[in-house]
């Protein structure tokens, strides 16, 4: 039986985080993330959200942004303490 890369990505993803735990890929993402400024400059992650950003846009439409920040607002004042005075 042969597999995809994908797959197999997959299998070996759930192998290291059963023998190492969640907190390691935390670890390996930080150190990944520090290599990739240290290289290419903290302008690199404007650059390629901005490029996110517009391909959000370009599939969902501009109406996607103003559902997701009314969501979010709702989310963050539902979080908050109320304070009766």
């Amino acid at each position: 039986m042969t597999i995809t890369t994908q797959e197999a990505g997959r299998r070996g993803g759930l192998i290291v985080k059963k023998k190492y735990g969640p907190a390691f890929f935390s670890e390996i993402g930080r150190r990944g993330g520090k290599a990739t400024s240290k290289t290419y400059g903290s302008e690199f992650y404007s650059k390629i959200g901005e490029k996110g950003g517009e391909e959000v846009r370009r599939r969902h439409g501009k109406a996607f942004y103003s559902e997701i920040g009314r969501k979010g607002g709702q989310m963050r004042a539902s979080k908050q303490m109320r304070f009766d005075f």
